[in-house]
C-alpha cells in the first residue's frame, strides 16, 4: 500500500532513478507484505512487526539499499560486484542489484525480525 508521504519524496528523483526505486519498492512489498512503509532517518523505509527492516534511496552518483550488517555479511559473496559500507549496498541504474539478492537480503532481515519478535512473547 503506497504511502503518500514516499511517494512525494520519490517525486524529487529522476525519472529513471524513480523506476529503480519503485522496483526495489515493489520488490519488499512482496516480500514482506505485512511491512509499513514510511520515511525514517530522512529515507524511505520500510519497518516490520515495528522494527527497521530496510530503507533505500537514490544520490547524484548511486542509489543504496540499506538492509543492515547481517544480512550483507551474508550475502557478501553474491554482492562483491558492488560498494559495500555499514549495513549498505551503493549501485548503479546501469548496475542494479539483481531482484533475487534483494529479495534474499530482505528475507534475511525479516527473520531475525520474527526471531526477535518471537523470542519476546516466550
Amino acid at each position: 500500500m503506497a504511502n503518500k508521504e514516499v511517494d512525494e519524496f520519490l517525486n524529487q528523483f529522476s525519472e529513471s532513478q524513480r523506476a529503480e526505486l519503485a522496483r526495489i519498492r515493489h520488490i519488499v512489498e512482496q516480500t514482506v507484505p505485512d511491512a509499513q512503509e514510511l520515511i525514517s532517518y530522512g529515507i524511505p523505509s520500510f519497518k516490520y512487526k515495528g522494527k527497521y527492516l530496510v530503507g533505500y534511496c537514490a544520490y547524484k552518483k548511486h542509489l543504496s539499499l540499506f538492509p543492515g550488517g547481517a544480512p550483507l555479511e551474508l550475502l557478501r559473496e553474491k554482492l562483491r560486484d558492488f560498494k559495500l559500507s555499514a549495513g549498505t549496498v551503493q549501485f548503479t541504474l546501469e548496475r542494479p542489484i539483481p531482484e533475487a539478492v534483494i529479495r534474499e537480503l530482505i528475507e534475511i532481515r525479516a527473520r531475525a525480525i520474527d526471531e526477535t519478535t518471537s523470542k519476546r512473547r516466550k
